[in-house]
């Protein structure tokens, strides 16, 4: 079954649009980026570095919901929460300068509430497990801030296990005693498990030890292009038997092409 394009645009209005990360809030906090202003990507061999989220784009894309995620610096770890909690204090100065346009979400009924009242719906997500200082008691601050999913690894190993890529990368270690504590934790708070960045044999111990569905939050496929940052078939597999879901990386490096539709092509 193929869309027209006209088909195609009615079913992207009508459906929630979520983009699962955005590195925003760090930019917001650090360098004072305005993410309700409209954004120019003037140098853009390194666009990703200037911001290339905003309020407007947001609504000419039609994204109903956007997941803001808080990566942080991981050494020295014990400052890694309050970069989390300034972060996140980014996203509410961001939310209340919308003066409506933007909205605090925590659930799905959330979002699609905000969708039907034209407001886009603004989440936090966390990237890096080392924001815990391996405390699993700490995703309960996390949470009652309105972190909806936590990031395992990002590119530097942690006290809960190996990153893909990056510094202590290891592919024959999976995830520690702390990790697999943190998932229960996660489980028992409603926080998604995101399992982009892990290791590959950290990436199915999870899927294993999970009582609620996961998910990848921005990642490419193997089977079109081959890339350390990339998931195969199995490993999406894996995440659809849990009822969890996968976000694709619109970067050319990831999609394995000079533009999306070289890489369709493929």
């Amino acid at each position: 079954m193929s869309l027209t394009l006209e088909e195609a645009r009615a079913l992207h209005d009508e459906v929630p649009v979520i983009d699962l990360h955005a590195d925003t809030p760090m930019l917001v906090d650090v360098l004072g980026y305005d993410a309700n202003q409209r954004h120019r990507r003037r140098v853009p061999r390194i666009a990703n570095l200037c911001g290339h989220v905003d309020l407007p784009r947001m609504r000419e894309g039609g994204v109903a919901a956007q997941i803001f995620g808080m990566w942080t610096v991981p050494y020295p770890e014990f400052l890694c929460p309050l970069s989390i909690h300034r972060q996140l204090d980014s996203i509410d100065r961001s939310v209340e300068a919308s003066k409506g346009g933007m909205r605090r979400c925590y659930t799905g009924a959330d979002i699609r509430m905000a969708q039907s009242q034209g407001v886009v719906a603004a989440l936090a997500g966390i990237e890096g497990g080392q924001a815990l200082c391996a405390d699993p008691g700490r995703i309960y601050e996390f949470a009652a801030r309105g972190v909806r999913y936590i990031g395992l690894l990002h590119f530097s190993a942690n006290a809960l296990g190996k990153p893909a890529y990056g510094r202590g990368s290891d592919e024959h270690h999976g995830l520690t005693k702390v990790g697999r504590d943190v998932i229960a934790e996660m489980n028992r708070l409603g926080v998604i498990v995101d399992l982009a960045h892990i290791n590959r044999k950290g990436f199915f111990e999870a899927i294993a030890l999970s009582k609620a569905p996961v998910m990848v939050s921005h990642t490419g496929v193997s089977g079109a292009h081959r890339h350390w940052r990339n998931i195969d078939d199995e490993q999406i597999r894996a995440v659809a038997s849990t009822g969890g879901c996968i976000g694709l990386i619109f970067a050319r490096r990831f999609l394995g092409g000079d533009s999306i539709e070289s890489a369709l092509r493929r």
